[in-house]
């Protein structure tokens, strides 16, 4: 077979943040930029009938701020997905996606995600449509394995028949998918997860790049995987606690930049979500994102009260922003006040 093998060093995939569906939306990775600058971000899943029939702008358009940016394509017809490449390069993606990955119903019913891991050959036929016509890196994000065809020799088939598209980067959520009888929710954390598997796959295939995915929660839990493989994804805790992200750039990229406190980060964003309430969008469309951005912080929960209860109001602006981080100070400071008198007491 034709070496179809595209170059892949010009992105460093050292830290990511994990497709998400409802999640990873363009406001959403406008806002992790604030944190990073260096991350690489991807879009939630678009089908390629959306790519090819929908509104393009609503659906696949980006704030060039959130370079680096990888789209990923939800499909399983070879040539629906070289059309779909085609259009995620001319509107300026760094890498297409391949997701075989999801195990939800919907998703199975229109013959992509989880269940291609039953099909490598399939795969490996739509990487290679992608590759032959696109510069920029195609990609496959995966799981270890489906039902019970989840041996490491079946991924370590899966693997050797895929990488034949000239495919050489291999995200690899380190849990199998149960295609019958687990919702995506329960796929995402009943299924054990199976760090050793994948470092072995990159001990198997030293050549290709791989990315553990899959439960990883801090900072240094990262630096443990980067001792055994090339890359690793974040997912679930980069939504929920978004500032975990502010010490990459240094730790992981050598870039030792002035970092944005929270509240700087907040104020960074009044002129984008400005335009975007101009421009006929709604506040909480943005402000949703923003929720755990003080996670466990003291008064932390009147921010986000505040946010969830005035921002999706007829006319809400960024004054509700304004007002929760008054909210959630004033609250901190009563609560450093009580302990200080705790202390000055005991």
């Amino acid at each position: 077979m034709e070496n179809n093998e595209k170059p892949t060093k010009s992105i460093n995939r050292s830290i990511s943040v994990a497709p998400m569906m409802d999640w990873t939306d363009r406001h959403d990775r406008y806002f992790l930029r604030k944190i990073s600058k260096h991350v690489l971000l991807y879009t939630e899943m678009v089908t390629t009938g959306a790519v090819i029939h929908g509104d393009r702008e609503r659906l696949i358009g980006f704030d060039p701020a959130e370079q680096p940016l990888a789209i990923q394509l939800g499909g399983s017809d070879p040539a629906d997905l070289a059309k779909s490449a085609i259009i995620a390069e001319q509107w300026g993606y760094s890498e297409v996606n391949l997701n075989v990955g999801c195990p939800s119903d919907r998703v199975q019913s229109g013959k992509f995600g989880a269940c291609l891991m039953a099909e490598p050959e399939l795969v490996r036929d739509c990487l290679s449509a992608m590759a032959e016509v696109v510069s920029i890196p195609v990609t496959v994000k995966t799981r270890i394995g489906i039902d019970r065809q989840d041996t490491f020799d079946e991924l370590h088939k899966f693997v050797s028949l895929v990488k034949e598209s000239g495919c050489n980067v291999f995200i690899i959520h380190a849990r199998k998918a149960w295609l019958d009888g687990l919702s995506p929710k329960q796929n995402r954390d009943i299924p054990p997860l199976c760090y050793d598997r994948v470092y072995k796959i990159k001990q198997q295939f030293p050549e290709l790049e791989i990315i553990i995915n899959g439960g990883i929660k801090s900072l240094a839990e990262c630096k443990v995987h980067l001792g055994h493989v090339d890359g690793v994804m974040i997912g679930r805790e980069a939504y929920h606690n978004p500032y975990l992200l502010i010490d990459v750039d240094e730790q992981f990229y050598q870039d030792d930049h002035q970092k944005p406190s929270r509240d700087e980060i907040i104020h960074s964003l009044f002129p984008y979500i400005e335009q975007h309430l101009k421009s006929g969008g709604k506040l909480g469309q943005i402000s949703r994102h923003l929720l755990g951005l003080y996670q466990s912080l003291p008064g932390a929960r009147y921010f986000r009260r505040e946010i969830s209860e005035q921002a999706y109001k007829q006319g809400a602006g960024i004054e509700v922003l304004e007002k929760a981080l008054a909210a959630m100070h004033e609250q901190k400071e009563i609560i450093q006040n009580r302990l200080a008198k705790m202390t000055k007491d005991s």
